[in-house]
């Protein structure tokens, strides 16, 4: 059964964690260093949160985790919850189907964030997660805002499956154009 369990989790979280970036990458302090301006800072977040969301979504989920420790029962609910959100909605290929009827992605998604919803309100815990995921979401920006992108570009290039179109390397410069 516990074979069967670790086979489930693995399958279901390949696909999510495949864009994990390196942990000695996200976390080098040498890149952490002042931007120079308010556009600097945007650019910064944006690139950081798009390259790093895995990581990120990661550090905000032990937060909430740890801000949820006194409440041992919510957590649990919501573990048992996030194993639905993977298989349900994350790490499903073919649609789903009920009683003989095709289950659309946005009816899931709506079912399942209401009954999260249950969980917080009923556990009486919507002060602890809104302030959990707030430090969470402060701590992203934060180190978003301050982390260089500038090794950020080579390392999207060589993952791109564009990468042989966005190469400075043109191949073969005397082949024809398909022109006249």
């Amino acid at each position: 059964m516990s074979q069967l369990l670790s086979n489930f989790f693995k399958e279901t979280t390949k696909p999510l964690t495949a864009g994990r970036r390196p942990w000695s990458v996200f976390l080098d302090l040498t890149l952490l260093n002042l931007p120079s301006s308010i556009h600097d800072v945007t650019t910064r977040i944006t690139q950081n949160v798009l390259h790093f969301s895995v990581n990120y979504s990661i550090i905000v989920l032990i937060i909430l985790s740890l801000s949820l420790l006194n409440h041992p029962l919510v957590l649990i609910a919501l573990f048992i919850t996030l194993i639905a959100w993977l298989s349900l909605y994350f790490s499903r290929d073919e649609p789903l189907w009920v009683l003989g009827y095709q289950v659309s992605d946005w009816v899931v998604l709506v079912v399942l964030f209401v009954v999260d919803f249950l969980i917080v309100i009923r556990g009486g815990v919507l002060h602890t997660v809104v302030v959990g995921g707030g430090i969470g979401v402060v701590l992203m920006l934060l180190h978003a805002g301050l982390r260089s992108t500038d090794d950020l570009v080579a390392d999207d290039i060589e993952t791109s499956p564009y990468a042989n179109l966005l190469s400075d390397d043109d191949g073969d410069h005397n082949a024809p154009t398909g022109g006249l």
